[in-house]
């Protein structure tokens, strides 16, 4: 299905009223959320009855705004299915850091065509920043445009990265690169939430971000906002594709051969 800027803008500005939705309700869940609440999924993977209600209202809302698009969601509200058109949804992209207290998590909504998303929108709820893309239209953050930093040099740049908490078998290789970044960047710093990660690169927070064993709903909205900002996303084997490979280096154009080099140096 082929879809014009402007159609894809005003399909971008009805998922940010789903998103604001669903961080309103994420938002007021919060005053009274109790960890006894909480359900496992697997090791330190959580999920609540916040995340399921919160997916359930943005996948009725968006069935409205594109009835013939399919989804991949992470709670499972909707059944994965091979539409070439579909929306990628992570309801509450930080569950640890929300059931703790702690300020960073997030709404996240893609819309990809095959691979290739069209739509993005990561609305970080603490903050009430909503940021927003759509394919060839720009990035933008509450309205304003915004572009990915101008850092040089991996030594100028202040990098993001996630924790590993369930999928140890490259442990060793991270903090081996953890442990040189530390002395040759600005520092590193770890939200806990991708999705904000992504958005952060694409406003020039953050000069990078990389992380492996993620999900498609974790990055498809942060892969075009920082795509449309200006940077620069990939695998670590630094091929176009990072939706759907588990791992992701989202920079700026400056910094992303050096950074891409360095990393694979490490992660063997």
């Amino acid at each position: 299905m082929e879809f014009s800027t402007e159609q894809l803008q005003k399909l971008a500005q009805e998922v940010e009223t789903v998103a604001r939705q669903a961080g309103a309700f994420i938002l007021n869940e919060r005053k009274t959320f109790s960890t006894q609440k909480v359900e496992t999924k697997g090791l330190n993977d959580f999920v609540s009855y916040v995340d399921k209600a919160s997916e359930k209202l943005i996948v009725e809302q968006l069935k409205s705004i594109l009835p013939q698009a399919g989804f991949i969601t992470e709670e499972g509200t909707e059944a994965r299915d091979d539409n070439p058109l579909k929306w990628v949804i992570d309801p509450l992209d930080g569950t640890t850091n929300f059931i703790h207290g702690m300020p960073f998590f997030a709404v996240s909504i893609a819309l990809l065509q095959d691979t290739e998303p069209l739509i993005g929108v990561v609305y970080e709820i603490n903050q009430d920043e909503m940021f927003s893309a759509w394919k060839s239209g720009g990035a933008y953050l509450n309205g304003q445009s915004i572009s990915i930093s101008a850092a040089p040099t991996v030594k100028d740049s202040l990098l993001g990265t996630g924790f590993p908490y369930y999928d140890y078998h490259l442990l060793d290789q991270y903090l081996a690169l953890f442990k040189h970044l530390m002395k040759h960047s600005h520092g590193i710093r770890r939200p806990g939430s991708a999705a904000t990660d992504l958005a952060y690169v694409a406003c020039g927070r953050f000069d990078g971000f990389y992380e492996y064993s993620l999900s498609p709903w974790d990055v498809a909205a942060g892969v075009l906002l920082v795509r449309e900002a200006g940077g620069i996303v990939s695998d670590f084997a630094g091929a176009d594709e990072a939706i759907f490979t588990k791992e992701i280096i989202a920079t700026n154009p400056h910094i992303h051969a050096e950074f891409l080099k360095l990393l694979r140096s490490f992660m063997k």
